[in-house]
């Protein structure tokens, strides 16, 4: 069963389209990139699924259920622009959004403290949050968004003001939970952090769902059959492999085929060697999901 399906939704405000026609349906225990350009429509989707809008046509369900208000507490969200109370201490904020969820104040500390050790925070529960860096607030807000053990976990943009050493961090804890059973939806524009998290994507352009799938199958789709060769130093290419191979780059070091038609890696690999060629690597080249993106969202601009 789906943990979330989305239906055929479309949603509009006034004479702005901002769904049509969405269709999406998540697995449990999967981590899911929901991209696209800025005015896309993520920011909707996202709303819809948690009940901030509704949609004008369309269904969701939760695990097989009309989407309710009883699903909320099943659902953890950080949304991009970081909704905290900055006067209030670390302690205290936490405290009162556990509370907020239905805990008691002994569950609720229990919790807190669990998460506190665990970013090795202790020491920030007597802090005002005005008086954290960008970076300190980001995990505190990942710890406010997990608190009550949801099942479906929205992270927008969860790595923004993030150094890197944090920012493993977090990217570790999105891990655990996914092992833990959490399905992830992760909405992002850094496309490394996508091909390094994600299994699946969803790419949203103009309020319609224009790609998605798996993300090596999706890089396999798009991919231009070419093979980079990491050659020796001072290594020269002659006119026989020039004749029978076409060549897209040569630089110091390596060389980019791509391959004609019928011919496979192994041919240029048995030529090569033929000629006498030292061969240090060999690899097929994929395009990145950024690649993939541009050509997508807007090809005039690849």
């Amino acid at each position: 069963m789906f943990l979330l399906h989305v239906d055929h939704i479309s949603k509009s405000f006034q004479d702005t389209i901002a769904l049509e026609d969405v269709s999406l349906k998540l697995l449990p225990n999967k981590i899911y990139g929901l991209l696209g350009p800025n005015g896309a429509g993520k920011t909707t989707l996202i709303r819809n699924i948690l009940q901030i809008f509704y949609p004008d046509k369309g269904s969701i369900f939760y695990s097989g259920e009309q989407l309710n208000y009883s699903h909320q507490n099943k659902m953890g969200y950080m949304p991009e622009e970081r909704g905290m109370y900055k006067q209030m201490k670390v302690g205290e904020h936490l405290l009162y959004l556990a509370r907020l969820r239905g805990f008691s104040e002994q569950e609720a500390n229990l919790k807190i403290n669990y998460w506190l050790q665990r970013f090795e925070i202790e020491g920030w529960r007597n802090k005002a949050i005005e008086e954290l860096s960008k970076g300190m607030q980001q995990k505190v807000q990942f710890i406010a968004t997990i608190l009550h053990d949801p099942e479906l976990l929205i992270l927008d943009e969860p790595f923004s003001g993030l150094d890197p050493v944090n920012a493993e961090i977090i990217k570790n804890e999105i891990f655990e939970l996914q092992k833990k059973g959490v399905t992830i939806i992760f909405s992002t524009h850094r496309m490394e952090n996508v091909e390094e998290i994600c299994e699946d994507i969803f790419l949203i352009n103009k309020g319609r769902i224009v790609l998605e799938g798996n993300v090596k199958a999706i890089k396999q789709q798009y991919k231009k059959n070419l093979i980079r060769v990491d050659i020796g130093s001072g290594v020269a290419i002659n006119e026989a492999i020039r004749a029978k191979t076409d060549i897209v780059e040569e630089q110091q070091g390596y060389i980019l085929f791509k391959l004609k038609d019928a011919q496979h890696a192994n041919d240029i690999l048995r030529l090569l060697l033929q000629e006498q060629v030292e061969i240090v690597a060999m690899k097929e080249v994929l395009p990145s999901i950024q690649e993939i993106f541009i050509h997508t969202v807007n090809p005039k601009h690849e």
